[in-house]
């Protein structure tokens, strides 16, 4: 969102497209993917390597297919499905895309108060040892509010000192990743075993391991903070919003595609460091986040533990707030109201997105349910919402009216019944296990 202007016709170095590549890593590389990476390497080694490989494939070919509508189209995908199939279609489309971002918003919330109780926050208004544990729920509770109410006056009056605290946030953020890489030279992974982690197949035990904690919502979630069909649909609104016209494709589809790679790349960074250092671990103990920290042991020693929770703390800070506008502002849009996160409406809508995140975290205080868990369960959840999303994007990237002669060719449409295919399966798959949940 903060991309270079370039003049039209003008083409960027290829080296710049990592700049804006790095900003779209770290907004969509929220708590979600840092720990269920984390949660997926130290479960299942580098079995699951092959499924977040194609998870990135099918996120570049959607956000590039979100770029394109934009752009050929004359509008944001909303405004084009209303025009086509009524205003009603288009507020569906904004209503599932905002519950989307509400459930990665509770995640975010998750993963502060999760970092903030590892980093021992608590101590400040006592002994942890001795405090009851409503004790330490309140006092996370009331962290929480506070942080919620800071970013939202943000939104409305202090823009301008979040963008600077957003760059600090992304010091950080790069300094953690950096580890991670420095890292995984130290723990010596197996070459072998990374490449046969390439091959398509499901790790033992996966199929039959249901429950929101099970084998399967876990798999949903790496799809759900990786192959973000949301983020892609948002792409529409984006191009328009920094004014794109045909002469700036070219330099907005290398951005796409660099942007991708870099999330892919930190993701399975991720993931190979925690199949190597923390393989064999028990169940229970891959969802405590100290335990999550000791992948980082090698590089950092003692330290590993407060760095881990400070990069956690970071990566759900980037996305709080661009997440909530990317909720409020679709759903503004879908509306009928105006697209544009400036305007009012889609303040309002934002707001809404970061209260509902907050409330739905709060409740999660008071349940048996282990942070980790939490924010591997609101990852999941938002697969439900994505089959709707991808059938759009398919359906207008295919439209002679939207796309003239841009319209998707073969290899993209193969790429899209596959991606739409994956949404498809995975959005009844945790239905499913929702619905067996509930049963027993």
């Amino acid at each position: 969102m903060n991309a270079p202007t370039v003049e039209p016709g003008q083409r960027t170095p290829w080296y710049r497209s990592f700049g804006p590549a790095l900003i779209t890593a770290c907004v969509v590389f929220g708590p979600g993917s840092m720990l269920i990476n984390s949660k997926v390497g130290a479960t299942y080694g580098y079995g699951l390597l092959w499924l977040l490989i194609l998870s990135g494939l099918l996120m570049g070919t959607f956000m590039t297919m979100g770029a394109r509508i934009g752009v050929a189209g004359g509008g944001t995908p909303c405004q084009l499905v209303a025009a086509r199939l009524g205003r009603p279609a288009a507020a569906l489309l904004g209503v599932t895309l905002c519950l989307i971002c509400s459930a990665f918003q509770f995640s975010n919330n998750i993963a502060v108060m999760a970092a903030a109780d590892a980093l021992g926050i608590a101590r400040l208004f006592g002994d942890p040892e001795t405090m009851s544990e409503l004790t330490r729920n309140m006092i996370n509770s009331g962290l929480l509010v506070v942080f919620n109410a800071f970013v939202i006056t943000g939104v409305f009056l202090l823009r301008q000192v979040y963008r600077a605290l957003e760059r600090v946030m992304k010091i950080m953020v790069a300094l953690v990743l950096i580890s991670f890489a420095v890292n995984l030279l130290l723990v010596r992974p197996s070459i072998a075993g990374v490449f046969a982690g390439l091959v398509p197949s499901l790790p033992e035990g996966v199929a039959a391991d249901a429950g929101i904690t099970g084998a399967m919502i876990l798999i949903a979630s790496l799809l759900g903070t990786t192959f973000s069909v949301g983020g892609a649909f948002f792409q529409g609104n984006l191009v328009r919003e920094k004014g794109w016209t045909l002469t700036d494709y070219d330099n907005g589809f290398r951005d796409a595609i660099a942007g991708v790679c870099v999330l892919t790349g930190i993701s399975a960074m991720i993931m190979i460091t925690a199949g190597t250092a923390l393989a064999g671990l028990p169940a229970d103990e891959i969802s405590n986040i100290g335990v999550l920290a000791l992948q980082l042991q090698p590089l950092l020693g003692p330290v590993a533990h407060v760095l881990f929770c400070m990069g956690l703390l970071a990566v759900a800070m980037n996305p709080f707030v661009i997440n909530s506008m990317i909720g409020g502002t679709v759903l503004a849009d879908g509306l009928g109201k105006s697209p544009r996160m400036s305007d009012p409406w889609p303040r309002r809508f934002t707001v809404m997105v970061l209260l509902i995140g907050m409330f739905v975290a709060l409740l999660i205080i008071h349940t048996p349910i282990t942070f980790v868990d939490a924010i591997v369960f609101g990852a999941a959840l938002t697969v439900i919402g994505n089959p709707l999303m991808a059938a759009a994007l398919l359906w207008l990237a295919n439209r002679h009216d939207v796309m003239g002669e841009r319209r998707n060719g073969p290899i993209t449409n193969t790429l899209g019944a596959l991606g739409f295919l994956v949404v498809v399966l995975m959005a009844l798959r945790v239905i499913w296990v929702f619905f067996i949940s509930s049963g027993s």
